[in-house]
C-alpha cells in the first residue's frame, strides 16, 4: 500500500478543499501497483455528505462567525466537524482484490480496531450502518463508493473531539439520534483518549497516527513506507480540482431548491431521506432527494425518473420495477421508497 501526503513545499495542507482535491485526483489520476491511503487533517471545518442539504445540516451562522470552511464530499453519509486535533484516513483499494469490504464497514475497520487493540482499547466494535463505537459511542464513521473499478473509502478518527464545538455546528437530525435511544450528540459520541492504556495517555494525533500507518502499512518506521510524492504537475491538477470543486459555492451550497412538499424519515439500514416534491396534475412536477444515505449511481438519475410520473401507486411502481432502486439510495426497497413518495397531503394524491 501506497503513502500519500498532503505535503507541499515541505509543509502539511491543512485546507480542506485542497485535501478534498488531493483525494479526488488520486482517485481518478493516480494508478499506481498498489492500494493507496491518504492521511488528513484540515483546520476546523465541516464535511458534508454528496446528499446532503447544507442549510439543513449545518448551523451557517456559526460557521460563518468562526471562519470555518464547509466542504461537500464525493461520497454519502453524514456531515462530520473536522478539525486538527484528531485525523482522517482516506484509501483506494483494488476491488477486486478487496471484494470482501465494499458494502461492509466491519471489514473497513478490521485493520484499525486490531491497531488499536494493540493500544488497550476495549469494546471498540462497527454498529450501525458505518460508524466505529467504542463502549457505545461514536469515535468514527466512515463512507465508501466504488469509482474506477476501486473503493473509495474513508472515515474520521476521533482522539480529542472539541465536543462544545460539534454541538454548536452540526444541526442534529432528531430522528437519528432517537433512533439510538441517546437524547443529544454530545452522549453519541465518544473519545479514543480515554481508551487508551495508561503509558499512551500523552500520545498526540502525530504521534498516534505515525502508529497507525505503520499498522496500516506492516512497516516498523514510516521510513520503510511505499511512498506516492505529489508532483508540481499533481499539485497544478489538484489546484484546479479545488477551484472547480471543493472551494465552489455552486458545488457546496448550492442545487437546493424550494418545494410545495417535504418528506422526511429516518430508515433503519439506509439513512435519513429528505424528499422535496413539486406536484402539478397529480404528477410529480419536480423532486430533489437528499440525506445521508450511501449510493453507488447518480441520485439526479433517479429524480429524473421520477419526474412526470402520477404520484399514484402501480404508476410509481412500474418505473422503479426497470431500476435498481438500491444502486441509488443503498439498501431501499421500492415499497419504503412509494410509501414515502405518497405520504403528502392527500388532496394531492391520486390514490
Amino acid at each position: 500500500m501506497y503513502l500519500i501526503e498532503p505535503i507541499r513545499n515541505g509543509e502539511w495542507i491543512y485546507n480542506q478543499g485542497l485535501l478534498m482535491a488531493i483525494q479526488s485526483y488520486a482517485r481518478d489520476h493516480l494508478f499506481l501497483d498498489d492500494d493507496i491511503v491518504f492521511p488528513y487533517m484540515p483546520k476546523p471545518s465541516v464535511q458534508i455528505g454528496l446528499f446532503q442539504n447544507a442549510y439543513e445540516e449545518v448551523n451557517l451562522p456559526y460557521l460563518e462567525e468562526h471562519k470555518m470552511d464547509l466542504v461537500r464530499r464525493e461520497t454519502g453519509g453524514g456531515a462530520i466537524y473536522l478539525d486538527d486535533k484528531n485525523m482522517s484516513f482516506c484509501f483506494l483499494l483494488d476491488s477486486e482484490n478487496h471484494s470482501d469490504v465494499f458494502g461492509n464497514y466491519a471489514k473497513l475497520y478490521e485493520p484499525v480496531i486490531r491497531a488499536l487493540e494493540k493500544l488497550g482499547v476495549k469494546n471498540i466494535e462497527q454498529k450501525g450502518r458505518n460508524d466505529l463505537t467504542l463502549n457505545g459511542q461514536k469515535i468514527s464513521g466512515a463512507a465508501m463508493t466504488i469509482v474506477h473499478g476501486r473503493i473509495y473509502a474513508g472515515y474520521s478518527l476521533l482522539l480529542d473531539p472539541d465536543f462544545e464545538t460539534m454541538e454548536a455546528v452540526l444541526t442534529p437530525n432528531y430522528k437519528k439520534i432517537s433512533s439510538h435511544g441517546i437524547k443529544s450528540v454530545r452522549a453519541r459520541v465518544g473519545s479514543l483518549r480515554q481508551a487508551l492504556r495508561e503509558e499512551d495517555q500523552n500520545i498526540d494525533v502525530w504521534e498516534l497516527t505515525d502508529y497507525l500507518l505503520r499498522e496500516l502499512l506492516q512497516v516498523d518506521d514510516l521510513e520503510q513506507a511505499k511512498r506516492y510524492v505529489l508532483s508540481e504537475k499533481d499539485w497544478k491538477a489538484i489546484d484546479e480540482i479545488a477551484a472547480k470543486t471543493y472551494n465552489n459555492w455552486d458545488w457546496n451550497y448550492g442545487r437546493f431548491k424550494n418545494f410545495d412538499y417535504q418528506v422526511n424519515e429516518r430508515i433503519e439500514g439506509v439513512g435519513t431521506l429528505h424528499i422535496g416534491l413539486s406536484i402539478q396534475n397529480a404528477k410529480i412536477y419536480d423532486v430533489q432527494i437528499s440525506g445521508d444515505f450511501f449510493s453507488i449511481k447518480s441520485i439526479q438519475e433517479l429524480e429524473e425518473l421520477l419526474r412526470d410520473t402520477r404520484l399514484k401507486q402501480s404508476d410509481l411502481l412500474a418505473v422503479l420495477e426497470n431500476i435498481d432502486l438500491s444502486s441509488y439510495i443503498s439498501r431501499l426497497d421500492n415499497e419504503t421508497f412509494i410509501n414515502l413518495l405518497l405520504n403528502i397531503p392527500k388532496e394531492e394524491n391520486c390514490d
